[in-house]
């Protein structure tokens, strides 16, 4: 029996796309931790630029300036040369006889900053700020500021910051940074993929836990929709992400599917996906 080629060739691409299949994460709280891996591979990048090494002394360890090229041991202690100027003695004898090898930057700010990012991130990943007191929190930053300033407080508050030093060597930095990385990216990539909504037309496919079945729903009378109310977690740290609601027909609760990157165009293809049928 003859066919007509016109006919299957109109029909083959609306099948093809019928089958295509969208697949959305649910990504746990320890996504938002990438600044800190970050921020550490870039204090050890720092650091070791900076070239500065740390020595391991004994405490009664005194910085005696060197007069004329010379400078006695206080009590006949061992001497360890510092910048040519300056020079470390200890009489305890019990200086190391190795070279200096930890790379340690003279600038204290840079553990400052890594444990306020630190700080910062488990407050954000694990202290949720939506809506108004989102919108709270920030204009009481800027108060505290205004305040601060017009009070003449940052002056003396920066004089007290001043005074607090946190180095943390290379070794430090590259260690934790290597660790978190890995956890976070094995998180992300690996496990955080058991956790999805498989979306066709006329059908969705839910698995909302790592080792649980799939749960089939049929696509009819469903409403997506996405709350991204939280600025610190969705858009500084989460570059866009939010939580994805699955409202459904008959319904008293709703599926909340937390923690999707760019869920505005997820949405967008879902509404897209959902309208088609398929064509037999």
């Amino acid at each position: 029996m003859a066919t007509t080629p016109g006919a299957d060739t109109a029909t083959l691409p609306h099948v093809a796309d019928a089958r295509r299949e969208l697949r959305i994460y649910s990504h746990s709280t320890l996504f938002y931790w990438w600044p800190v891996w970050a921020a550490g591979f870039i204090m050890a990048a720092i650091t070791y630029m900076d070239r500065y090494l740390m020595a391991v002394v004994p405490p009664d360890t005194q910085v005696v300036k060197v007069v004329e090229g010379k400078a006695d041991p206080i009590g006949g202690g061992q001497r360890v040369n510092l910048d040519g100027r300056k020079v470390l003695y200890s009489a305890q004898r019990d200086l190391s006889d190795e070279e200096p090898q930890l790379h340690m930057s003279r600038n204290k700010n840079l553990g400052v900053l890594y444990a306020a990012v630190l700080l910062l991130i488990i407050v954000v990943s694990n202290v949720p700020l939506r809506g108004l007191w989102s919108l709270v929190v920030i204009l009481f930053i800027v108060l505290m500021i205004v305040i601060f300033a017009l009070a003449d407080i940052w002056t003396w508050l920066l004089d007290k910051i001043s005074l607090l030093q946190i180095h943390i060597n290379a070794g430090g930095y590259i260690f934790i940074s290597t660790i978190l990385f890995v956890i976070w990216a094995l998180t992300v990539f690996v496990f955080d993929r058991r956790r999805y909504l498989a979306i066709s037309s006329g059908q969705v496919r839910m698995c909302l836990a790592v080792g649980a079945g799939e749960t089939v729903y049929d696509t009819t009378g469903m409403q997506f929709s996405k709350k991204q109310d939280d600025l610190f977690r969705h858009w500084i740290v989460g570059l866009g992400s939010g939580d994805l609601i699955i409202h459904r027909t008959g319904q008293e609760r709703d599926i909340d599917f937390p923690n999707v990157l760019f869920v505005g165009a997820k949405i967008r293809e879902i509404e897209r996906l959902i309208k088609e049928r398929e064509v037999v």
